[in-house]
């Protein structure tokens, strides 16, 4: 960001784009790395479609293409992705960028002439809502990036897209979505949202299954391109498509989840079960059925603590393996080099690709070893016994010392119990009736070579050394106030500031206390 001190007129510069304004400017750093990324998948996306079309793509970047794809976005304040979107990306039909704030939308006007782009992107001062409900075009590409839950804006975001068409959600509201009021998650998604270690990639699922919910209602169902936690906020890709066939297979992508309040084991219910159909017409069809249940008995199988009850949650793949390798391929490309968040965009797609694509959620490594009290487990050790064992594992992007896995939880639990003889554990925390007790007191069904490491034990995006798990982005680090996140100057507002009042306080309480530099030189010498 630069400044104008003499006209008093806020500069924000974010890769092409340069956006201008009097006092105040919405504009939030740490987002960055969303809008880089939403570059990638959006130029990643438009040359799939325009394949599907059966067009070529001709015209250059940041110039109009009357055969190109139209963009929406809904809640556009400065302008700034739109204009990104305008200037970096190539196949641009048409971008609406819309504001309710008439204010914002005078911004916006502003910054879309200084930025040269008035020909591709038009200003909208609408309701969004609105707007997609009553728009008479659907969108190729939809982008939501709202200050909280998006729930509100689905209906009519799912409506408003063509076939085929793209979906971009954001959502921020993580305390809701990581299980610290399950009550306001079932307001406002439709799931109870579980307190697990998985929270992180629970709330990819679950805004995925609310979604899918909304697009279902209209004989719609969404394809997830790339889902990814981040930072403070969950984003998804998704595409839309029509079809009253895949709308009934919906069910079968949902489950409920049983999590164990003892040891955390977790175990998922269906909704729905496809079963083989064939006839000689269509040898690949199936029947759809009820699943029986439940799938856990009224006491945990490996500790005996009961279950909480969570979901329904989206249990398909969240990630598109085929596109996947596209777009990986679309930011390691010399185009995009310019790009601040290239390497950690990066770094994180690498581990995506390396995650188990049909396991949903995973355990935390550090959450178990606590459980039973024991010593941490180093990560390889773990994943080489459950590789030689014959089962699948991967890291999650969601958790640094996340175990994905479709290895059962009783096997999970071995291995510990393997462990736990190389590093016992204090015998105060063999209780009765806990967890620790429950599970350590059962002998180990197989002996797990602890010492010897498997070649796919440690991923490559590790051995090479990828920015995976990047520490937060800034000092200011999350989503801030509401409406807020402004730069005037070179100073951040008083909102802000006062994040990090406390920490000053303890500071210059330290210093009053902290004894006399000649005072304790006297003391040394004694």
């Amino acid at each position: 960001m630069e400044v104008d001190g003499e006209q008093e007129t806020s500069v924000i510069r974010e890769a092409s784009a340069e956006i201008r304004g009097k006092g105040h400017v919405f504009y939030n750093p740490v987002q960055e790395f969303n809008r880089d990324l939403s570059i990638c998948v959006l130029n990643t996306f438009i040359q799939d479609w325009f394949k599907a079309k059966d067009k070529e793509l001709t015209v250059e970047r940041g110039k109009k293409d009357e055969n190109g794809v139209t963009i929406l976005e809904a809640l556009s304040a400065t302008g700034l992705r739109s204009i990104r979107y305008a200037k970096e990306l190539q196949g641009v039909k048409e971008i609406v960028a819309n504001d309710l704030s008439s204010q914002a939308v005078e911004a916006i006007k502003a910054n879309i002439e200084h930025n040269s782009v008035a020909d591709i992107i038009s200003p909208s001062e609408a309701d969004a809502i609105h707007l997609m409900s009553t728009s008479s075009k659907k969108f190729t590409a939809l982008d939501l990036d709202p200050y909280g839950c998006p729930s509100r804006f689905l209906d009519s975001a799912v409506r408003t897209v063509e076939d085929g068409g793209l979906l971009l959600i954001t959502a921020t509201d993580m305390a809701v979505l990581a299980g610290n009021t399950p009550e306001t998650a079932f307001i406002k998604y439709g799931s109870v949202a579980l307190k697990t270690r998985a929270c992180h990639e629970q709330g990819l699922r679950i805004l995925l299954r609310c979604i899918e919910q909304h697009a279902n209602l209209y004989g719609r169902y969404i394809t997830p391109l790339l889902s990814i936690s981040v930072d403070f906020y969950v984003r998804v890709f998704v595409t839309i498509n029509t079809s009253q066939h895949q709308c009934k297979i919906s069910s079968s992508k949902q489950s409920m989840v049983y999590m164990c309040t003892g040891c955390d084991a977790l175990t998922l219910q269906p909704l729905g079960i496809l079963k083989p159909n064939p006839t000689e017409k269509n040898p690949k069809q199936v029947k759809f059925a009820l699943p029986t249940g439940p799938p856990v008995s009224k006491s945990c199988e490996h500790c005996g603590h009961p279950h909480h009850i969570g979901g329904p949650i989206w249990s398909d793949p969240i990630h598109d393996q085929e596109f996947l390798d596209k777009l990986i391929a679309t930011v390691t490309s010399d185009h995009f080099s310019y790009l601040t968040n290239q390497k950690r965009i990066y770094g994180m797609l690498s581990v995506i690709k390396e995650e188990l694509p049909d396991v949903p959620l995973y355990y935390g490594i550090d959450k178990l070893c606590g459980i039973l009290h024991l010593e941490s487990i180093p990560a390889v050790k773990l994943k080489s016994a459950l590789l030689h064992a014959g089962y699948r594992v991967s890291l999650s992007h969601c958790w640094k010392t996340s175990l994905k896995t479709d290895a059962p939880m009783s096997v999970i639990w071995d291995v510990f119990r393997c462990w736990a003889k190389i590093k016992p554990i204090k015998p105060i925390h063999l209780k009765d009736g806990t967890p620790v007790q429950a599970i350590l007191s059962k002998e180990s069904r197989k002996q797990y070579d602890l010492n010897k490491v498997h070649p796919d034990a440690n991923p490559k995006s590790r051995q090479q050394a990828l920015v995976r798990f990047p520490e937060n982005p800034a000092a200011y680090w999350g989503p801030g106030t509401r409406s807020t996140i402004m730069v005037k100057e070179t100073k951040i507002l008083k909102e802000l500031r006062k994040q990090d009042k406390h920490k000053k306080k303890r500071e210059q309480l330290d210093k009053e206390k902290s004894p006399d530099p000649k005072i304790q030189k006297v003391e040394e010498n004694f």
